[in-house]
């Protein structure tokens, strides 16, 4: 028999299907009297005929055509909304879907798995598991100490052990010592009064993530949850049932408790949750849609899945990712810029970065010559300034090897505090079933990932910084030499005008959000926590600050795209017509003043989606020169090429462009 789950006025109710010829206005109908059937005054309505509304899938937010059968219209126990007209939703109202609805339409369950052991973890992986690309499992090895350490738990409360956060309260209550059999009702206390997060709701990415490094934690085996606990939790992440958890009220110590309690709450089939089927519905209807169980949590159980830094460190997962795809791509952009304004490469030279060895700076003065080499990629516009006047750049230009250098050597630092971060035990007591005991201890501190993901934001927005300068210089006619604002008939059109002021704004805003949030500390629950992180609000931050760079590298990509257009019929560089040709694929040449903000748009994603980005499509054309100027007598580690070392960058650097420079 079909039965369909029905929000009506912000309560959900499940409604049996008998007669297959039933429509969805019947469906509707019946919800509603359902509806007023609970509520002591009908919920205002006098009878169902008078109720005018209409229906919306859940999934996607459709609209329903009310003469349909149900049959025809939906699937067996779908979800869907009933919006009465004239209705105004009540403030604490969740929305059907979440925000960029468009991109969870095309979620596919997939098929591989990702084998987690607690220890071997990447940024990657975490990145991917949050896209939707794979399921999850535990490897035999990590089922095997997950036992073990659950054993410890269950001698402790046979016992009657007294030992924090098991048989006692917590924080404040640490001396509180509860009786046996009211031992797992402290631990469902324990997430309902810890889900007390404030603003709007972590996306489904980043809430898959945060579900997928809660697992990876537990699967250590030093946090004594069941497997059987722990195998419902991985169910729930396999069919994508997605909890409810507001992105506001950590502050990285304890752990990020709101958070991962709000992710604890949804498991146990309290509060809401999401999944691509239901969208928003109350959790037990999720979980029972995708034919889930609520966990029942047992003693430890709790405290084992909301102790801990996981909310910070998946938010700097991500944060570190985009930073090192931006990063990459800002080089490709600065030398366009530098070709458009006909600056000269003899500020890459090897020799100079040989002097300055930091391997970030190396590695970007060898992809400005693999880009920018005349000898390797003849370009007509170097040709047509080979022997100007010039003698040397402006530091926006020139200094680029230094400035964006650092910023590659920082996220490189800040990527391996996020990989030992996301492979770490951060629970508290930690259960040591080796020595058959449990410690208490600091593991989850926040410290760690907040200073580091404070000293990313740091780092990254100079990315921006230098490149808002570069986009003044192109369009400064004075300092250009080409069209104020890169547009034609100036006055009547203002071209680049004001997306140049919006890459000011960002890059202002961003130096307020730059100020590091970890060197804050608030004392809390009763002075037991007197030195917190403040590490989610470094996180999230980090965020924001690298989604401002990503959009003011787009704004140069456009705006040294569109100078291109005035130094035609000369042609740049292979890689650079590459990347000028994936530009124009989704943005026009500005001929005169027309709608900004969509091609900024667009820009914006050609630098953020992997399979046609700028770096995908400049990569080949930097490792080529990377395999021929490279020594064959000296090899190359991995490590070396991760992080861009000299051995990277020992080939010949010298370009002829501006010969009479000294």
């Amino acid at each position: 028999m079909p039965r369909y789950t029905v929000h009506v006025r912000g309560e959900w109710l499940a409604v049996p299907c008998l007669n297959h010829t039933n429509t969805v206005g019947w469906l509707g109908k019946e919800a509603v009297r359902r509806y007023m059937k609970n509520k002591p005054d009908n919920g205002g309505f006098a009878s169902v005929e008078e109720v005018k509304f209409y229906i919306r899938r859940c999934k996607g937010l459709g609209l329903l055509d009310l003469d349909d059968t149900v049959e025809d219209a939906l699937e067996d126990n779908e979800f869907v909304e009933v919006v009465i007209e004239g209705d105004i939703m009540s403030p604490d109202f969740i929305p059907s879907q979440p925000e960029g609805v468009h991109l969870y339409s095309k979620y596919r369950e997939p098929e591989q798995y990702i084998s987690l052991d607690g220890n071997s973890l990447t940024t990657e992986d975490l990145v991917n598991l949050g896209k939707g690309l794979y399921k999850i499992k535990l490897t035999p090895e990590a089922e095997m100490k997950v036992k073990q350490s659950r054993e410890v738990i269950e001698r402790i409360v046979k016992e009657q052990t007294v030992v924090y956060g098991i048989t006692t309260g917590f924080g404040k209550f640490a001396r509180t010592v509860i009786p046996n059999n009211k031992l797992m009702e402290l631990q469902v206390n324990l997430v309902r009064s810890h889900s007390a997060g404030v603003g709007k709701p972590l996306s489904p990415e980043r809430t898959r993530m945060l579900l997928a490094l809660r697992i990876n934690v537990l699967a250590k085996g030093y946090s004594g949850i069941s497997l059987e606990t722990l195998q419902q939790v991985i169910e729930a992440f396999n069919a994508s049932c997605l909890p409810y958890i507001p992105e506001k009220g950590t502050v990285g110590a304890s752990g990020d408790l709101a958070p991962l309690s709000h992710l604890a709450l949804g498991l146990i089939g309290e509060g809401k949750m999401w999944s691509p089927k239901s969208g928003w519905a109350d959790a037990k209807y999720v979980l029972e849609a995708h034919g889930l169980r609520p966990v029942t949590l047992k003693p430890k159980e709790g405290l084992a899945l909301i102790n801990g830094t996981q909310m910070i460190t998946s938010l700097g997962c991500e944060a570190v990712e985009r930073a090192g795809a931006i990063a990459r791509q800002a080089d490709i952009i600065a030398a366009l810029t530098l070709e458009v304004l006909k600056g000269t490469t003899r500020a890459f030279d090897t020799d100079i970065h040989a002097v300055r060895p930091h391997r970030g700076q190396a590695e970007v003065a060898f992809r400005f010559r693999s880009l920018l080499d005349s000898d390797h990629h003849p370009s007509e516009i170097a040709e047509s300034h080979r022997f100007c006047d010039r003698v040397q750049d402006a530091y926006t230009m020139r200094c680029c090897p230094q400035v964006h250098g650092v910023v590659n050597d920082t996220i490189a630092f800040v990527k391996d505090i996020m990989t030992t971060e996301i492979n770490s035990a951060t629970d508290n007591p930690m259960v040591f079933a080796e020595r058959a005991e449990t410690i208490s201890g600091g593991n989850f501190h926040g410290e760690y990932p907040a200073k580091a993901l404070d000293y990313l934001a740091i780092g990254v927005h100079e990315l921006a910084a230098i490149s808002e300068r570069r986009i003044e210089r192109l369009c400064n006619p004075s300092l250009s030499e080409l069209p104020a604002f890169l547009v034609t008939e100036g006055g009547l059109n203002s071209g680049f005008m004001i997306a140049h002021c919006t890459a000011a704004a960002l890059v202002s805003e961003n130096k307020a959000l730059c100020h590091p949030s970890s060197v804050d500390s608030l004392s809390t629950s009763a002075a037991t926590e007197d030195h917190v992180s403040m590490g989610g609000w470094a996180a999230r931050k980090a965020l924001r600050v690298i989604e401002h760079v990503e959009q003011v590298l787009a704004i140069e990509l456009l705006a040294a795209c569109q100078g291109i257009e005035f130094l035609r019929p000369l042609r740049t560089t292979t890689p650079l017509e590459k990347v000028y040709d994936l530009v124009r694929s989704v943005v026009r040449p500005w001929m005169k003043d027309r709608f900004m903000a969509p091609d900024i748009e667009v820009a914006h994603r050609l630098l953020v989606e992997q399979k046609a980005s700028v770096w995908e499509v400049a990569k080949p054309y930097i490792e080529k020169y990377r395999r021929e100027h490279v020594p064959e007598s000296r090899p190359i580690s991995p490590t070396a090429f991760s992080l861009g070392s000299l051995e990277m960058n020992a080939g010949v650097g010298h370009d002829h462009r501006h010969q009479d420079e000294f």
